[in-house]
């Protein structure tokens, strides 16, 4: 297993172009780039066409904002919507209820946005091969030159079937996912240091129930749990077979499809063991939007949690609420979990993010690629992702730097940055390591180092999805499904008496397997000897 790398370069352009006077010049207005959608101005005053686009509601909008009316929606409104007369409306959906919510539009068809979005790939394959989506292939060579740039080839692919265009893959800078952290003030309590495998994590585990080091008044939780992929996939992935050993085509072309791969089970034993010796969150299993975790973390209860890595470091947030509750409190970055080979296996994220979709049954598909287009301009991005220069951030060797004196105010504006920047996931810098040093300086500078190290570690001995030439239609039927009985498995076995582990265990992979899971694995199998 290699070191991950980025599969995500940038073109030419945007290292050339990420110059200090383009950044000073197109900051916080909107201007200094012209986009293919700045050419439809309001010409003899014709009456606007709309466009109205999806956009996540996570319950997290700040006082003076709504979801639908913030400083970033007004950003679009008086930079993209004045000048190419498209009137953009933003329609909420949950984020919690994404999908069950977007079905219900897509099978309305009057009501669906002209532009949705989603990041299960499933999803958006069956849209596609039932018919719900627009081919957007002819409209972006035509309106979406500055997009098509932006995005390169490699990011266009993952949004084809059988060489159309169906979705806008959303372009992922980093593809860096999950990292780790310890209280270390309390390793210093019980006199440990910090863990460097999986036996010595369970070790301070121990340590932090018997002791308490938190004085919690024995409502300590060592290990942090819920039922999302976050918490679970770091732990569960160092019990999988090393893919250096994984020979057979079988095993090949299902090494990113974790409950069918050699050692799950054993993953979900430890699990066991953890939960019935009082060392995991008792009720991991209903916590599936990461509230509870969030809580017990910020109250002081977690010795150890596992998180996609930026997390924790947002201004306000879990870090800075524990910090105000428990002055003393320390949360070092760790990468504990082993495998048999001593490395930290853990998945990576595919270079596509988002994949942007305009129904079939909308009348603004023209609309829509025009507005993709004009936010993959690097002044705008720029201006959406980081607020207002001297206000939100300053310039670091070109690179933008959040001002840790940064008010509520400025810092309120670009909240929720990611759910309206759509081509985009992950700060802009320029190139693989700019992008890093960007995201980096996104957070507070008393955050910096911890947030570079728990980077680091997201990336160290990372697996890559594996990458099909065609759509697995099994998975596209069968996996909203599979999804919920992985979980209704994970749970079950993890709460089982020990002694009744292996048959519920047994009994739970049968039936995972027969709802769709042994079809998966075969076409994914049949096809990797095909691209073979």
């Amino acid at each position: 297993m290699k070191r991950s790398k980025s599969k995500m370069a940038f073109r030419k352009w945007m290292a050339g172009t990420f110059a200090l006077t383009v950044l000073v010049t197109g900051c916080s207005n909107g201007g200094g780039e012209t986009s293919s959608a700045s050419s439809s101005s309001n010409a003899g005053g014709a009456a606007p066409s709309s466009l109205k686009v999806e956009i996540f509601d996570r319950g997290n909008t700040p006082q003076g904002y709504t979801i639908t009316d913030s400083y970033l929606t007004r950003y679009v409104k008086d930079n993209f919507s004045k000048t190419s007369n498209i009137d953009v409306q933003f329609v909420p959906i949950p984020r919690s209820e994404e999908i069950a919510k977007l079905n219900v539009l897509m099978a309305s068809g009057d009501d669906v946005p002209d532009i949705v979005f989603t990041y299960d790939q499933a999803v958006f394959e069956r849209y596609a091969e039932q018919g719900g989506l627009t081919d957007l292939s002819d409209l972006l060579n035509e309106h979406g030159q500055n997009l098509k740039t932006f995005l390169g080839d490699d990011t266009l692919a993952y949004g084809q079937l059988e060489g159309k265009q169906f979705a806008i893959p959303g372009k992922r800078m980093l593809t860096e996912r999950y990292s780790s952290w310890i209280r270390k003030d309390w390793l210093d309590k019980v006199g440990l240091p910090m863990p460097s495998s999986t036996d010595e994590l369970y070790e301070a585990l121990k340590a932090f129930k018997e002791k308490d080091p938190g004085e919690t008044g024995g409502s300590v939780i060592p290990l942090g749990m819920t039922i999302e992929p976050a918490q679970l996939e770091p732990l569960l992935w160092s019990f999988i077979q090393p893919q250096s050993s994984l020979t057979t085509d079988e095993q090949l072309a299902n090494r990113d499809y974790l409950p069918v791969l050699p050692g799950f089970k054993e993953g979900l034993r430890f699990m066991n063991k953890l939960y019935n010796e009082g060392l995991m969150s008792k009720d991991f299993g209903l916590d599936q939007d990461k509230k509870q975790l969030t809580q017990d973390i910020q109250s002081g209860k977690i010795g150890m949690f596992s998180d996609d890595y930026p997390n924790i470091y947002y201004k306000d947030g879990v870090y800075d609420s524990l910090v105000a509750n428990s002055p003393n409190a320390v949360l070092a970055p760790i990468d504990p979990f082993t495998n048999a080979e001593g490395l930290h296996a853990k998945p990576e994220y595919a270079p596509n993010a988002l994949y942007i979709m305009v129904p079939k049954s909308s009348k603004h598909a023209v609309e829509a690629i025009k507005y993709l287009d004009w936010m993959s301009a690097t002044n705008v991005l720029i201006d959406m992702q980081n607020g207002v220069l001297g206000e939100n951030y300053e310039l670091k060797d070109g690179i933008p730097v959040t001002l840790d004196s940064a008010s509520k105010e400025a810092t309120d504006r670009i909240y929720n940055f990611g759910d309206v920047v759509i081509v985009a996931n992950g700060k802009i810098g320029g190139d693989e390591e700019k992008n890093k040093k960007a995201f980096t300086f996104s957070v507070e500078s008393k955050f910096q180092k911890d947030f570079a190290q728990s980077m680091e570690f997201a990336n160290t001995d990372t697996i890559a999805p594996v990458i099909f030439n065609r759509p697995i239609a099994s998975k596209t039927k069968y996996g909203t499904t599979l999804d919920g009985k992985l979980d209704e498995m994970i749970v079950k076995t993890t709460m089982a008496a020990p002694n009744q582990f292996d048959s519920i265990y047994d009994a739970a992979m049968a039936d995972y397997m027969s709802r769709g899971g042994k079809e998966v694995m075969d076409e994914r199998t049949k096809a990797y000897i095909e691209a073979k």
